[in-house]
């Protein structure tokens, strides 16, 4: 009985063993946190209408002498920007723009022109002379040089003429010697030893 035991448990268990076989075990599942922060506003802001500030400006020149003639007007209520400008072409004519602008039409120009295009005969070239001989602003500089002032000082003579340190010797030849000769001998002359005659 005990053994029927042992092989019906040993059965049981190769039986759950190899109705899983590669299963894994379960593990522990954990529920996502909560999110921590809020959702950030919205940063975009639509942007604010500024109104334009009104004006109005006009100007002019015009210089006969070099042919410049144009002029300019324009005004605003803060939308709407209305203006002309005016401009004296080199053929004679003037050009005159009208234009008007705002933020839904843009800006719309109507240009037209006044007067009619003349195209003159130039008159012939007349070169007129316009060289001139210089005048010399040339100035003789004057003498800057200086001649210097001799610093050379003769030096004085730092040499001395040696005193003569050489006496003479004196002569010492000692005293004259004797002579050594013997005096010659004395000569006595004889006496005659005859007699006087008788008479």
């Amino acid at each position: 009985m005990a053994f029927k035991a042992k092989v019906a448990l040993i059965t049981f268990i190769f039986g759950v063993a190899a109705a899983h076989p590669n299963e894994a075990p379960a593990g522990y599942a954990y529920p996502a946190p909560p999110p921590s922060y809020e959702a950030p506003a919205p940063s975009y802001h639509a942007p604010a209408e500024h109104k334009g500030m009104p004006y109005d400006y006009a100007y002019a020149v015009k210089d006969d002498y070099k042919g410049v003639d144009y002029s300019a007007k324009e005004n605003s209520d803060g939308n709407n920007v209305v203006g002309e400008y005016r401009v004296l072409l080199p053929d004679g004519r003037t050009q005159i723009v009208t234009y008007t602008a705002d933020h839904y039409k843009g800006f719309i120009a109507d240009v037209s022109y006044e007067g009619e295009a003349q195209y003159p005969e130039p008159a012939p070239y007349k070169p007129v002379p316009s060289y001139k001989a210089p005048t010399p602003s040339y100035e003789a500089p004057a003498p800057s040089y200086k001649a210097p002032t001799p610093s050379y000082e003769a030096p004085a003579p730092s040499y001395e003429a040696p005193v003569p340190s050489y006496e003479a010797p004196s002569p010492d030849y000692g005293a004259a010697p004797a002579p050594a000769y013997a005096s010659p001998p004395a000569y006595n002359s004889p006496s005659p030893a005859y007699g006087v005659p008788n008479a």
